[in-house]
C-alpha cells in the first residue's frame, strides 16, 4: 500500500492545507505536528508563490506573508526534513508549475522523495502537459495528483483513467451544500473509471461544510481554516483543537 493510499484506509480522510512559512517555519512545523497528532490523515503543504492564480484571497494572503517572512523552496525542504523526524502520515506539496521549473524539475522532485514528500498537486498544470513532470515523478516514487474542477465534466474520464494517489475535486465555492448534487455527479462519474479515492476541497471554515464534502467523497480537504487561524493567532494558533473539531464533523 502506498503511503498516500494509507490515508484513506481508516475511513473518510481529513486533509488540512497549511502554507509553509506562514507565519514562520517553526510555526508551520508546530501546525503540522498538531494536525498529525489530532486526526489529520494527510497534510497538504503549500509552497508560497508570488502569483498564486488558482487561489482565493485567504491563501493569497498567506503566500504574501510567507514570502515576506523569507520563505524559500530550499528552506521548505529543510523544514520538511525536520518534520519527517517524527511525523509519518502522508504529506503532499501543492505548488505551481513555475516553482518546479525554476528550481529544476528533476532536482525538485528528487528532493521531494529524499525529504519524505509523497505527492504533488500542481493546479496550473493542464492534464495534456502532465508529461512535463509525470515521468520524473514515477522515477522517484512521487504521485502526481490529478485535479478535476467543476468545469471539467467533459474531461473526467480522460483524467480519471490515468489518475494516481487521489483525485482532488475543486468545489469552487464556500457552500458545498448548494452544489451537493453537482459534486455527487462528478464523484459518480469518476467512479466509472477508477477506484482511486476522491477528495473535495472545501474553501470554507465551517465544519459542516467538511462534513457535507465527506458525505460525497472519500475525504475532505480543509483549504483555508488553518490559514485563518494562523492569520488571527500567529504561531499560537491551536491547530490541534481545530483538527479535533473537524474530526468530529467527519464522524471520527
Amino acid at each position: 500500500m502506498s503511503n498516500i493510499k494509507s490515508a484513506f484506509a481508516g475511513g473518510k480522510a481529513l486533509i488540512p492545507f497549511i502554507t509553509c512559512g506562514d507565519p514562520c517555519y517553526e510555526a508551520t512545523e508546530r501546525f503540522v505536528r498538531a494536525a498529525a497528532e489530532n486526526g489529520a490523515d494527510l497534510i497538504e503543504l503549500g509552497i508560497p508563490f508570488s502569483d498564486p492564480t488558482a487561489e482565493g484571497p485567504v491563501v493569497q494572503g498567506a503566500n504574501i506573508r510567507a514570502l515576506a517572512g523569507g520563505a524559500t523552496t530550499d528552506g521548505i525542504f529543510d523544514m520538511v526534513r525536520h518534520i519527517r523526524e517524527d511525523v509519518t502520515i502522508p504529506m503532499v506539496f501543492m505548488t505551481y508549475a513555475n516553482v518546479i521549473f525554476s528550481y529544476g524539475a528533476e532536482r525538485f522532485i528528487s528532493l521531494c522523495a529524499e525529504t519524505g514528500i509523497d505527492g504533488l498537486i500542481v493546479p496550473d498544470l493542464p492534464f495534456e502537459e502532465k508529461d512535463e513532470f509525470q515521468p520524473i515523478c514515477r522515477e522517484y516514487g512521487i504521485e502526481l495528483i490529478s485535479v478535476i474542477a467543476m468545469t471539467s465534466a467533459d474531461r473526467i474520464g480522460m483524467i480519471s483513467r490515468e489518475a494516481e494517489g487521489f483525485i482532488y475535486i475543486v468545489s469552487g465555492t464556500g457552500d458545498i451544500k448548494s452544489i451537493r448534487n453537482e459534486l455527487r455527479e462528478i464523484a459518480g462519474e469518476i467512479r466509472k473509471y477508477t477506484d482511486i479515492p476522491c477528495v473535495i476541497g472545501v474553501g470554507a471554515s465551517e465544519p459542516e461544510q467538511m462534513s457535507a464534502a465527506a458525505e460525497i467523497a472519500d475525504g475532505a480537504a480543509d483549504e483555508i481554516s488553518v490559514i485563518e487561524l494562523a492569520e488571527r493567532y500567529g504561531a499560537d494558533a491551536d491547530v490541534g483543537a481545530h483538527m479535533r473539531t473537524l474530526m468530529t464533523a467527519l464522524g471520527g
